[in-house]
């Protein structure tokens, strides 16, 4: 799984994959780059593809590989298993794409990276707001 987060914590976009290799890096750097301007900045793990893939399509960008760069990535990560552990995990690479990223949108729903719900009298009615309005457009 791919997933980039941008410098105040909003998920930007989420690709999973089988494995973790050049074309599956690819894919995600071009689907999360398309109508987007290119950040100045990219926090990865030590991956062999991605190493490869950012300087490819990103030469001019800082590429941030230390040991606890991506803490606030790898932080998130954990209120999804939390979430999935009572499922026992997901068969096919479909659900797991739909489940995650509805996990993402509801965690920048509560992050506040919207402009859903924002007139809930408290922050923990915020969701229940954003869908109300959902409701009324769809």
């Amino acid at each position: 799984m791919y997933r980039a987060v941008d410098q105040h914590g909003q998920v930007i976009d989420v690709y999973v994959s089988k494995r973790r290799n050049v074309p599956a890096a690819t894919r995600f750097f071009e689907t999360m780059l398309a109508g987007r301007e290119r950040p100045r900045e990219i926090t990865t793990d030590l991956a062999a593809p991605l190493l490869r893939v950012v300087d490819e399509l990103l030469p001019d960008a800082l590429h941030d590989t230390t040991q606890y760069a991506n803490n606030r990535i790898e932080c998130d990560h954990g209120r999804l298993k939390a979430r999935l552990r009572p499922m026992r995990g997901l068969r096919t690479d479909r659900t797991a794409t739909v489940v995650i990223r509805g996990h993402a949108f509801i965690q920048n729903l509560r992050r506040g990276h919207y402009q859903l719900g924002v007139e809930a009298r408290h922050d923990r009615l915020r969701i229940a707001a954003a869908f109300d309005e959902l409701t009324t457009v769809i």
